[in-house]
């Protein structure tokens, strides 16, 4: 049932001459690139607990990700049925497995993690209305399943509640702070052993390997090693830098805004940088760190100097 429904999708986009791919890729691209400016953004200028509150929940779904994929090795819907092609040029950045759909596990916690952290109603809709989009443009442009991005959604909804979990917990607790965040760099370290060194399908059609779990592995050291850089970089900002959320005022804003371009200039270079320096394994662990530093210590204490906030 789950490839009649992407033949029927794929049937209608060649219907209307790939009138909405674009849009869809759009939203796809969007979703895990530059999504995450969002709850920077508010960490920075807004409230520093709920932007942790999205950031923790981010990295602990993309650690679940990691995880769930790379033990499921579902292959894609063009490997499972030749009939299925991809739309535009959602193919070059969709290899290796299916299962759970990364891009849903990205923007549910983030866009998820916005609705929960806001009052108003329609917001709360626009919110919850993107996260559905962005599972639908992956089926829509033939790379995903729909249970791909209905357990990815899932999974992203359980990383908010372990979220809210986690900073209700030190709210009451401050004192087990340096334990749970030796908790998250344990699962985090954790799951990059397990990644490495299960077993994994070696699979050829035609002399050719199906998936390189050896490239597979490339993004999950992103992900799970994220959150190793999570945690260290919250305990450093926690017990040595201390900072405030700007708020809204001229010179916070401008800080922040600034901040805002170096994180995207990273999102887009330095991650290309760091994998042509060291490797795309150890390249994408060594921005994760790089990352987390900037926005949760260097900038912070930029801030701090800046705005006289502690």
């Amino acid at each position: 049932m789950d490839i009649t429904y992407l033949l029927w999708l794929q049937d209608f986009r060649n219907g209307i001459n790939d009138a909405l791919t674009p849009f869809m890729e759009w939203i796809s691209y969007f979703g895990i690139n530059n999504i995450i400016l969002i709850p920077v953004f508010v960490y920075w200028c807004l409230d520093k607990r709920k932007g942790l509150f999205i950031l923790s929940a981010w990295k602990i779904s993309q650690t679940f990700n990691a995880m769930v994929k790379l033990t499921a090795c579902i292959y894609r819907p063009w490997v499972r049925d030749a009939r299925i092609i991809p739309a535009g040029d959602a193919i070059i950045t969709a290899g290796g497995y299916s299962f759970p759909s990364g891009h849903t596990m990205m923007v549910t916690p983030i866009y998820g993690g916005l609705a929960c952290i806001t009052k108003n109603k329609i917001a709360r809709l626009f919110w919850i209305a993107l996260i559905l989009i962005t599972m639908f443009s992956r089926n829509y442009l033939g790379v995903h399943t729909p249970q791909d991005v209905l357990v990815g959604v899932v999974l992203g909804a359980a990383s908010i509640y372990v979220a809210k979990l986690l900073l209700d917990y030190l709210d009451r607790k401050p004192e087990k702070f340096g334990l749970a965040m030796i908790i998250l760099a344990a699962v985090g370290t954790l799951t990059l052993v397990y990644i490495s060194y299960k077993p994994y399908p070696m699979d050829y059609v035609d002399g050719k390997l199906l998936v390189d779990p050896v490239k597979m592995q490339i993004d999950a050291w992103g992900d799970a090693g994220g959150l190793v850089a999570l945690a260290l970089a919250w305990y450093i900002e926690q017990r040595w830098i201390k900072f405030s959320a700007t708020g809204w005022n001229v010179k916070g804003v401008i800080l922040c805004a600034i901040g805002l371009v170096i994180v995207a200039w990273m999102v887009e270079s330095l991650k290309v940088i760091m994998n042509n320096t060291f490797g795309p394994h150890i390249g994408k662990l060594v921005y994760q760190f790089v990352f987390f530093f900037f926005v949760m210590i260097l900038w912070p204490l930029v801030l701090k100097i800046f705005t006289g906030r502690k």
